[in-house]
Parts: structure tokens; C-alpha cells; sequence
């Protein structure tokens, strides 16, 4: 049954919390919320059933968490404090695409995390393109072309995959749902902001890079760029493919994750 609550920036934020112990609170990318991502609630339903507290929630302004103005980093990251407290004052985050760069601020704005999840974050280091990237994106977004800003936020993906979103019944929804890239696109803007060393240095949790088993050769170059980041992080394989992880075996890799670090 979905539940709500009101985070400090007074956003309503709509969610899912199942289970008891250890907590763990999945943050997805650019796009997807409970009503189209079955996968993400499968994990969280058989994580929650292997003896965790699972929260899945829509990020501001999809799905239920109905939200209006600039929907900023700053705002995402009081829905996920608020969310961390619901878990009962610490929790495991658990990042999907750009949901991993918000986790990955939220722990180096001090939040209460316990340990960090990131599947496949798009990491690519200094290149100087994100705050370029993110001002074009947003322009195309105040302009009302939301299609042009869903596909200059997706350019850097491969086109085969770009393509395969196009064609997807969920298109529509993706690029209404654009107004609520922004956090992400912020999020990946502050990831180039400095040397990921010197940025990322001061995490002290566990930190874990997933990839899915066929995935994008960028993606094994940013996990080897966070793990030699930040230290003691490592990377691991888990079935999945086209950016996506298979929920069984990603609901054992939380639990493994979650449990080690709570034992």
C-alpha cells in the first residue's frame, strides 16, 4: 500500500515500505517511478521477504509524489533524508543510473547512510561537458521542448539504446516526466565538479559498483574509477543487461550488501 510524507522542503513524497531490519532505500535514475518499474518493486518484495526493511518511493514530480517548480538537488535530497528517518535514522541507499550520483551527494552532505549501492552510475570523470550539458538540458526544459531535453540529457547513451527507448510504450512518460531530471542532471554536473578523489575521499561507508553481466563498456570504466576513488569501494557483476539488473539476483545482492554491513 502506498504511503506518504512530507519532507522538510514540504514535498509531498509518495513511497513503498515493506519488511523489518536493516534498511535499505532505492533511489532510481532519470524516468522511472513504481507505476512503470516492476523490477525495482520485485527486489524491494524479496529483499523486504529476506528479512530487510525495503523503501522504493517516486522521486518529486512522478508518479504520486506530485511536486511543481524547480525540482533540485537540494529538494530530492530532504525527500531522501525524510525517507532515511521513515526507515527508522539510517539507511543503505541503493542507486539506479543518475539515482547513483544523488546517493553518492547525499552521503558526502553527511545524511545518515549506511552504505552505498550504485548501479551503473554514469561517471565519466572530469571531461568539463557536464555543466554545459546540464545548462542545455535545463534550457530545453524552461523552453517547454521536453522531448529535446530528454534527448539531449540521454545523448551519451548508446544509440541502440536511445532507439529502443523511443519505441518503448513508456516514451511518453519519460519525456513528460523531463521536469524531474533536473536533480540528476545537477547531480552529475557536481560529479565532475572535482577530481572524483578529492570529492568522493571523505566517504567512509561501503561502497559497491554494480554492473549488470552484459552491460556498456563506460560502465566498467566508471566502476573502475569510483573504486579507485574512494577507498575500500569494490565492483561487482550481477545478471542484467541493457542497464537494467535481474530482480532475483539483485534482491540476493542486497541482501548479501545490507546484512554484511548490519552484522
Amino acid at each position: 500500500m502506498s504511503m506518504t510524507l512530507t519532507s522538510a522542503a514540504n514535498d509531498l513524497v509518495a513511497f513503498d515500505k515493506r519488511g523489518d531490519g536493516p534498511a535499505i532505500v532505492f533511489v532510481a535514475g532519470a524516468g522511472p517511478f513504481r507505476a512503470i518499474d516492476p523490477w525495482t518493486t520485485e527486489t524491494a518484495e524479496r529483499a523486504a521477504a529476506a528479512g530487510l526493511i525495503t523503501i522504493v518511493y517516486d522521486r518529486l514530480g512522478r508518479g504520486e509524489s506530485v511536486a511543481t517548480g524547480m525540482l533540485d538537488l537540494d529538494r530530492e535530497l530532504a525527500a531522501i533524508a525524510a525517507l532515511i528517518d521513515e526507515a527508522g535514522g539510517s539507511a543503505v541507499l541503493c542507486g539506479h543510473s543518475s539515482g547513483c550520483t544523488i546517493a553518492l551527494a547525499a552521503a558526502v552532505q553527511g545524511l545518515p547512510v549506511d552504505g552505498l549501492m550504485l548501479w551503473e552510475a554514469p561517471i565519466g570523470g572530469q571531461t568539463g561537458g557536464a555543466v554545459p550539458w546540464t545548462e542545455e538540458v535545463l534550457r530545453r526544459i524552461d523552453s517547454g521542448d521536453l522531448e529535446g531535453a530528454l534527448t539531449h540529457y540521454m545523448k551519451d547513451m548508446p544509440p541502440e539504446w536511445l532507439a529502443d527507448a523511443r519505441r518503448s510504450p513508456m516514451w511518453e512518460a519519460m519525456v513528460a516526466g523531463v521536469v524531474s531530471y533536473v536533480a540528476d542532471a545537477q547531480s552529475l554536473a557536481w560529479i565532475e565538479s572535482e577530481p572524483l578523489r578529492e570529492l568522493l575521499d571523505g566517504i567512509r561507508v561501503p561502497v559497491e559498483y554494480l554492473t549488470g553481466t552484459h552491460t556498456f563498456p563506460m560502465m566498467l570504466d566508471a566502476a573502475r574509477a569510483v573504486v579507485a576513488a574512494i577507498p575500500g569501494a569494490t565492483h561487482r557483476s550481477v545478471p542484467g543487461k541493457d542497464h537494467a539488473w535481474e530482480p532475483a539476483a539483485m534482491a540476493a545482492e542486497v541482501v548479501r550488501f545490507v546484512t554484511r554491513r548490519s552484522s
